[in-house]
């Protein structure tokens, strides 16, 4: 499982976040201050670290430059400071992401998992909607706990978006941005293909399971209750 370090002296933000990186399957250590961070850090197998600048005892722009000196962690930071100074700042002290309060817990999430796909961390992870089971450590689909079907690394990423939130919609720039990322310079049309065969595959596997076209916006994944 992945651990990661989440410092902050603000204990609401502390908990929500926490509890957002517990939902997609990491292993949370708390920190309400730098110094126990860094402890943490010392003690610990952390492989990221999700830190507030302003904390005291020993501030976010000193914590990450211990980590820097001595671990190969990936750090985000998240502050209220939204001055480019100090953005630059923390990246000149080696920081791989900068997120502002307030900002939307869910894209702290992708943050995260953004960062982790760039040092080739990967989360352990599993679903199951209806008879199928998908398991991220293998990227299959295993039907009836018996058959395993192997999908292609992005049908299955796409799959699994769309799985962990059941009717949600999710236009086609959000899992563009999500599973292919922010630099990605084919089209739209991708995602449409990628659908089709999501849905081919899954046609002759599960009757109660459909990826929805939602016209103007997207996407949505239902599942039909019994």
């Amino acid at each position: 499982m992945i651990n990661i370090l989440v410092a902050d002296d603000d204990q609401h933000i502390l908990d929500l976040v926490s509890l957002y990186m517990e939902n997609i399957g990491l292993r949370v250590f708390k920190a309400k201050d730098g110094k126990e961070a860094l402890t943490i850090v010392e003690t610990k197998c952390i492989n990221l670290a999700v830190i507030d600048i302003m904390m005291p005892n020993l501030d976010g722009y000193e914590l990450c430059k211990e980590i820097r000196t001595y671990y190969e962690i990936p750090v985000i930071m998240v502050t209220a400071k939204s001055q480019t100074q100090d953005k630059i700042k923390g990246f000149e002290q080696g920081v791989d992401d900068y997120i502002v309060k307030p900002f939307d817990p869910m894209e702290l999430v992708m943050r995260v998992k953004a960062v982790l796909r760039r040092y080739r961390i990967q989360t352990s992870r599993k679903l199951t909607i209806d008879n199928i089971e998908l398991d991220s450590n293998t990227m299959e689909l295993i039907i009836n706990k018996e058959e395993r079907l192997l999908l292609p690394m992005k049908e299955f990423e796409l799959l699994f978006k769309l799985a962990s939130y059941p009717n949600q919609i999710y236009t086609r720039t959000q899992l563009i941005e999500q599973i292919w990322g922010h630099d990605y310079e084919g089209d739209e049309r991708t995602v449409d293909v990628h659908i089709k065969r999501i849905r081919e595959k899954l046609r002759p596997l599960t009757s109660k399971v459909q990826i929805k076209t939602i016209r103007g916006l997207g996407y949505r994944l239902e599942v039909e209750e019994d």
